[in-house]
């Protein structure tokens, strides 16, 4: 129980709390007064200029609000795809990057020998791999593009493109393979590549190795 007042001192001083505290609650209902005879002012102005305001009837239909789809880099994709074609080269002449064997193996000078040793060998698990097949020329150089970008994105080391034996194509010429050795000698991310083995595909895919990140 609280103490009561015995002195004038006392007194004065829980006069002096009570009239601030009065006054404090005149100045909160004089603002809030202020307030709302703005908004009333604000509303007939409102009404003034744009006329009568009706509710609208309720129309008894589910209010569902979808979220937005992720926005689409498509400019990015273009520029890319741009950069890709005009750095990724049909004309190179290929075969004079490409060893002198059976298997056309490619790989780069600061690579050691033995690495493509061992990836002829199988030594490489294979992480990936992309099929080629039934693709045109430019659909295969913007996918395998793809991929390869990808996959060194999440930090592959080996993986595997097949392009086809070429059966499908007119002559019987596989017009793919030539064109993705040409196309992966080109990308810096590539460090080495062989024919697979011929579980893997044989002469109708290409092992490759990615430089680590």
């Amino acid at each position: 129980m609280s103490r009561a007042p015995q002195t004038l001192k006392d007194l004065a001083a829980l006069k002096d709390a009570l009239e601030r505290s009065r006054q404090a609650a005149a100045a909160e209902q004089a603002r809030q007064l202020e307030q709302a005879q703005r908004e009333r002012r604000e509303a007939r102005l409102f009404e003034n200029a744009v006329g009568p305001v009706h509710r609208l009837k309720a129309h008894g239909r589910a209010d569902v609000r979808r979220p937005r789809p992720p926005p689409v880099a498509l400019q990015r994709a273009l520029d890319e795809r741009a950069a890709l074609q005009s750095t990724w080269s049909d004309e190179l002449d290929v075969e004079s990057l490409l060893e002198t064997d059976d298997a056309l193996s490619f790989r780069r000078p600061d690579i050691a020998p033995d690495v493509l040793g061992r990836l002829r060998r199988g030594q490489w698990a294979i992480q990936d791999h992309i099929d080629l097949h039934g693709l045109n020329r430019d659909q295969a150089r913007d996918r395998l593009a793809e991929f390869v970008r990808d996959a060194v994105q999440r930090g592959l080391r080996c993986v595997r493109v097949v392009h086809g034996k070429g059966h499908g194509s007119p002559g019987r010429t596989p017009v793919l393979k030539g064109k993705v050795r040409a196309w992966l000698t080109q990308k810096a991310d590539v460090a080495a590549f062989t024919q697979a083995r011929p579980a893997d595909g044989g002469a109708g895919a290409i092992v490759v190795l990615l430089r680590s990140a």
